[in-house]
Formats: structure tokens, C-alpha cells, sequence
């Protein structure tokens, strides 16, 4: 259990953070833009949850918000050991196969695409959207990360699956996909 009795520590005022193994990076290094990028997905999607509040799909989302957090935390401990344990929390497969069962359980009823669809129609999907895109911003980030550094293959499945999800979760907001805003390629030559 987390418990802060202070916000501030002023460890970080020289431009480094800590992380949970005690090391220290500067902020601005690829780790921590991811923990970052991944940190702005989760804020992107509470203010989805706010559109979400008389909705089924609330809890899914505050799972999913929750998961976020262990993402982060995931990415947070450096190193090459990916396996949980009482004091290293790490995203598992489960939580992957959680996602997936999840976007095929709301792209089921949905009509295929036979157009990209503009990010909009209600708020709610609106809002998604944008969160979506937060997710993908996050994924290009770990995925950078990745490039120089040991990631859980958990985490990047997850943080891969979660774009999908946000989208095929703005679309059955749109009133099961019929509220969707198609694309029309050229349409203002």
C-alpha cells in the first residue's frame, strides 16, 4: 500500500527521479518519458471515464486505469527479470488476454468498417478517441524505450492492445459503430 504524507522530497530538483530499485535517471531520459507518456494515457482516459459515468463499460475502464498504474510501475523497475513478486509489480499475460477478451467482446455486435472513422460523434467517443491516441503516443515511447533497454513483453503486448481497445470502445459508445464519422477521402478539393 501506497502512503504519502508529503508530495514534495526535492530529490528531483537537480533533473533526476528515482525508481523503485533506488537508481536514479534524469527526467527527461527514454524510461521515463515512457513512464510519462504512459502516465498522460491514464489521465486521457479518466476524463473519458468522467463522458463513461452511467455507463457498463465504467468498470472496465477503472481496471484498465488501474493496470496503467501497474504499467508504470512495471516500467519503473529497470532490469531484466520480469517475473512478479511481492515487491516488483509487473504487467502479466492475463492482463493482456483480459484486453483482448475485452475488445472481442465489444467489437462483436459492431457492423464492420467500410470507411477510417474521424475521431468524434458523441463526447464520450470523443474523448476516447483521444485517449486512444494518448495510448499510442505511450506505446511509441516504451516501444523507444525497448530499443536501448529490457521491457517486460507483457507491457509492450499491453500498451499494444490498448489503442485497440479505446477504439473499438469509442466506437460502441457511438451507438454500437452507427454513430461513427466516416472519412470522406477528398471530399473538399
Amino acid at each position: 500500500m501506497v502512503k504519502l504524507n508529503r508530495i514534495y522530497t526535492r530529490t528531483g530538483d537537480d533533473g533526476t527521479t528515482g525508481l523503485v530499485d533506488g537508481s536514479r535517471l534524469p527526467k527527461h531520459a527514454p524510461r521515463m518519458e515512457a513512464i510519462g507518456a504512459v502516465d498522460e494515457a491514464n489521465s486521457a482516459l479518466g476524463l473519458a471515464a468522467v463522458a463513461l459515468a452511467d455507463s457498463p463499460q465504467l468498470a472496465d475502464v477503472t481496471r484498465i486505469q488501474n493496470d496503467l498504474f501497474d504499467l508504470g510501475a512495471d516500467l519503473a523497475t529497470p532490469g531484466k527479470d520480469f517475473a512478479p513478486s511481492g515487491m516488483v509489480l509487473r504487467i502479466v499475460p492475463a492482463q493482456v488476454e483480459w484486453l483482448e477478451g475485452a475488445i472481442d467482446r465489444l467489437n462483436r455486435p459492431l457492423a464492420p468498417l467500410t470507411s477510417f472513422i474521424l475521431p468524434g460523434g458523441s463526447e464520450a467517443a470523443a474523448r476516447l478517441h483521444c485517449a486512444r491516441a494518448a495510448a499510442r503516443r505511450a506505446e511509441r515511447a516504451v516501444t523507444a524505450l525497448a530499443e536501448g533497454e529490457a521491457v517486460n513483453p507483457s507491457a509492450l503486448a499491453f500498451v499494444n492492445r490498448l489503442s485497440d481497445y479505446l477504439f473499438v470502445l469509442a466506437r460502441a459508445v457511438n451507438a454500437a459503430g452507427e454513430g461513427d464519422v466516416l472519412w470522406q477521402p477528398g471530399a473538399n478539393r
